[in-house]
């Protein structure tokens, strides 16, 4: 349903396009209905043209290393992050496939390309499954309030020191909460340090909480490990029983942690999985379970009636945080045209429009006003907002 309409014309555009707007594939992704473009109101020849790019802009390898084969993220993982202290992999890294995508409109598909039934990892797409565990605790009462410090619900010290104590559930969704301390062996300070200085955020020691945006995998996957805590049971579990499973997901999909990340909660030892694949592990899953979870975005939790997740989390996780205007909840990027560290940032794409984002490039890109959803994998990350431009000049209607 589309999104973002003022309050004069909604109950109209509501009744007007329940009908047209409302398909929800079934489960079966031979069953999802396919359209030809020209009929859902979008050029074909535009559409196939962005279709193309995306195909042609792979990722490729950095300058300077011709002959790595790019496609094998044993290698090209390792590599990538040689300059971190710590860098060493702890988590599965397994060969990707080549670019794939899928293009949705009104919940039906009018594009797609490549192996889309192919388990690949998304690196930190994992991150918008991890906030929705969160949003479901919340949505349950599980977590009280967002603003509620994360230390009153873990029994673990680590989230109890000076530093650490204050911090809350919106700051460590948000990427603000600057926790401080060491988890599965990495410190948060050796987590994308300078390049010319891996020290740097050693000698500069925490940030106070809610003051400075730093994207940090030590500090998602301690927001993973918290959400254990409040859940007691494992977080796949959880997302599968209240958010895949009902969306008709293929049940391929595998949530990954890290070989030393398994603790023991509540007597019970259970896998702590990982928000991203920057040490190996996260959520590895196919094109079309995204697209799936793309959609349920598009219309604010609800499936087909049921409203999975509450629409206020997804409001809460589409407003922008203070020190960071681009970033929403994890893993929630805003369209921020003007925004230099904006990771999108189209003008051609409307104000709403926001994205999954992950390493790699993986994209999961949704535009409610054009009730448009986009999955493209293995793009390279500088072109995904000519992507996005292509795309939108596809639309007619």
């Amino acid at each position: 349903m589309k999104h973002f309409l003022t309050a004069a014309t909604a109950a109209l555009a509501l009744t007007a396009t329940a009908t047209a707007q409302d398909y929800f594939p079934p489960r079966g992704d031979a069953d999802w209905e396919r359209r030809e473009a020209v009929e859902m109101g979008l050029d074909p020849v535009a559409l196939q043209a962005a279709v193309d790019f995306a195909i042609a802009n792979e990722t490729a390898p950095p300058e300077g290393w011709t002959g790595v084969d790019v496609r094998d993220l044993s290698v090209m993982v390792p590599l990538t992050w040689a300059f971190e202290p710590f860098s060493s992999p702890v988590g599965e890294l397994r060969p990707r496939g080549g670019p794939a995508g899928i293009i949705l409109r009104d919940g039906y598909i009018v594009a797609e390309w490549g192996d889309l039934e192919r388990v690949d990892m998304t690196f930190s797409i994992s991150k918008s499954f991890l906030s929705h565990t969160v949003g479901l605790a919340v949505d349950d009462g599980l977590i009280a309030s967002v603003d509620d410090a994360v230390s009153g619900y873990v029994a673990d010290g680590r989230f109890s020191t000076d530093h650490n104590a204050p911090i809350t559930w919106d700051q460590m969704l948000r990427q603000t909460s600057g926790w401080w301390g060491t988890l599965f062996d990495k410190p948060a300070w050796a987590d994308r340090p300078a390049r010319d200085n891996p020290a740097r955020d050693l000698v500069a020691g925490p940030p106070e909480p809610g003051s400075a945006w730093e994207y940090n995998d030590v500090r998602v996957n301690a927001l993973a490990l918290a959400a254990l805590h409040v859940w007691q049971r494992p977080l796949p579990d959880v997302l599968a029983e209240r958010i895949m499973d009902p969306i008709g997901s293929s049940g391929t999909w595998e949530w990954h942690g890290y070989e030393n990340s398994h603790v023991e909660i509540g007597g019970e030892t259970m896998w702590s999985v990982s928000g991203g694949g920057h040490w190996g592990g996260g959520m590895m899953i196919s094109a079309y379970d995204q697209a799936r979870f793309g959609l349920l975005g598009l219309h604010r939790g609800n499936w087909d009636g049921e409203q999975l997740l509450s629409e206020g989390w997804y409001e809460r996780s589409l407003t922008p945080t203070d020190v960071m205007p681009s970033y929403g909840y994890m893993n929630f990027f805003l369209n921020t045209p003007g925004d230099e560290r904006a990771a999108i940032a189209v003008e051609e794409a409307p104000a709403g429009s926001f994205t999954y984002l992950g390493a790699g490039a993986n994209m999961i890109f949704i535009d409610p006003e054009h009730n448009i959803v986009a999955v493209v994998r293995w793009i390279d990350a500088g072109q995904r907002g000519e992507f996005i431009r292509q795309l939108m000049q596809a639309v007619q209607e």
